[in-house]
């Protein structure tokens, strides 16, 4: 009886990995080719990822180009400060991170410095920013539907994304 149910439970939740594999990866090519409609330029698209307590400021990818080949950045606040900078905890009041998955529109370059933050032990590239613009408040997923934002760490990375050879068995 046991045996029969350990294979049954094995089976239903290979089956329902499956279906939320082959629903991200609809919805991956979906996005893909939205963002390869993208105008080019010189700017970057900007998701926010805020955990409290971590110094980075979110991904950046260029216009055009998958999330799979964004990064996590530190900003250089001294021409333009980030959008939703307040005063962070323990302050009374803090605001600071209330623009988590906000996604904006961000002009300036990558300095070729690279600064440490300590709360997750990654030495991260370091963006001066000159501008930022709301491009959408509800973007929706990151990297993949089925991913789940956690406060306390990094969930959220680029490898979540099943790789192309993966998606392609469900075309």
């Amino acid at each position: 009886m046991f045996r029969k149910l350990l294979i049954i439970t094995a089976a239903v939740t290979a089956l329902c990995q499956c279906n939320t594999l082959q629903s991200d990866c609809e919805a991956l090519r979906l996005r893909e080719a939205e963002i390869a409609r993208e105008p080019a330029g010189n700017y970057f698209v900007g998701r926010r990822y805020h955990i409290p307590y971590t110094r980075f400021w979110g991904y950046l990818r260029e216009p055009g180009k998958s999330w799979r080949t964004s990064g996590l950045v530190m900003m250089d606040e001294s021409v333009c400060r980030t959008p939703d900078r307040g005063m962070e905890p323990p302050v009374e009041g803090a605001i600071y991170g209330t623009d988590n998955n906000v996604e904006y529109i961000v002009k300036g370059s990558f300095t070729g410095k690279k600064a440490y933050d300590p709360s997750t032990n990654q030495v991260l590239p370091v963006f001066r920013p000159t501008g930022f613009e709301v491009r959408n408040r509800q973007p929706g997923f990151l990297f993949v539907p089925s991913e789940k934002y956690e406060e306390e760490r990094v969930t959220l990375r680029p490898a979540l994304m099943p790789t192309e050879q993966v998606c392609s068995q469900y075309r």
